[in-house]
């Protein structure tokens, strides 16, 4: 129990970890689909409206939370998304996430709404000292 008690004081710098990890990932899927980078998502054509939005929303979202630049209100909107894209893209396919291929979709909101009442953690524009 000790080095649990002892743990905590890193929570900030954990939770900061989790934040860049998930903003960088995030990040990723919309470089796929504006950039086909590192891979082109989908069939590599033009986007249709919705997928540029998504796709923005990932750039976007994605840069502001890996450097924790308006934390809250970013996590929540993306939150949103993916529950959106988990409920048009996946659930269609099947009841259970493994099947229908949702598991990221599911992780990326709930981790995005932990955000939202979390906060930035550490290394973030949001806590930055004043001077």
């Amino acid at each position: 129990m000790a080095l649990f008690d002892r743990l905590a004081v890193y929570r900030e710098q954990g939770l900061a970890a989790l934040r860049i990890m998930t903003g960088l990932l995030f990040l990723e899927h919309g470089t796929m689909k504006l950039f086909a980078f590192p891979v082109p998502q989908g069939d590599g054509g033009p986007l249709s409206t919705l997928m540029l939005f998504a796709a923005l929303l990932e750039f976007v979202g994605g840069i502001l939370i890996t450097i924790g630049f308006l934390t809250r209100p970013v996590a929540f909107i993306l939150s949103g998304q993916m529950a959106v894209a988990y409920f048009m893209a996946h659930a269609p396919g099947g009841f259970w996430p493994a099947v229908n291929k949702g598991e990221a979709a599911i992780l990326f909101s709930f981790i995005f709404i932990y955000l939202f009442f979390a906060g930035a953690g550490a290394f973030s524009v949001d806590n930055r000292k004043k001077i």
